[in-house]
């Protein structure tokens, strides 16, 4: 039995305090690395479909996944555009669209607007790809909210969209708050 299921059938402890408590005192006593763990845990979860479905059977890795459901969404992107779209690190990028590449699934054209910017475009296999992979994504995202009303979600992405403008700040100088916020002490190095 697991311990969720036998946490919910096990009745709660009664204290004279519990009932005063306030639910701001409640949410301390849950601490930011809890739910750093929770939203970690969440994204390994949500991994799972792709690495028991897709990963193996299209030989891709998540990342050349990621870019590829997105330039299928977006397309004519620019490797750079597709890492703030992302969060992943522009390397990580630049890796996963030469083995886009590699495998024939996208090409990489000039933009006749601009000739510095080089758009990503899905080849035919990259297009037959994606109409395969689409729906395994759409299954997944529906089965992720499945169990939340509409203003739920809309909360959701509400407190998502929150954190993610959170670790995007930037200071005056143009440095990542979170990464300078986050930064090692000299002395634990």
């Amino acid at each position: 039995m697991s311990y969720r299921k036998v946490m919910s059938n096990s009745p709660a402890p009664k204290s004279p305090t519990a009932s005063r408590k306030s639910p701001r005192s409640r949410a301390d006593e849950v601490s930011q690395s809890d739910t750093l763990h929770r939203i970690l845990r969440l994204a390994n979860k949500l991994m799972a479909p792709f690495s028991t479905y897709l990963e193996h059977r299209y030989k891709i890795s998540l990342n050349e996944f990621r870019l590829l459901m997105l330039i299928g969404r977006f397309p004519d992107s620019a490797s750079h555009e597709l890492a703030e779209m992302t969060g992943v690190n522009p390397m990580s990028v630049s890796r996963a669209v030469a083995a886009l590449q590699k495998h024939g699934r996208i090409t990489v054209e000039r933009d006749a607007s601009n000739k510095r910017r080089k758009t990503l475009v899905l080849t035919e296999e990259g297009q037959r790809l994606y109409g395969l992979m689409r729906p395994q994504t759409d299954k997944v995202a529906d089965y992720l909210v499945s169990g939340l009303e509409a203003a739920q979600v809309d909360t959701l992405n509400h407190f998502l969209d929150t954190l993610v403008e959170t670790l995007e700040a930037k200071d005056e100088a143009g440095n990542s708050r979170f990464l300078e916020s986050t930064r090692p002490d000299e002395a634990d190095l």
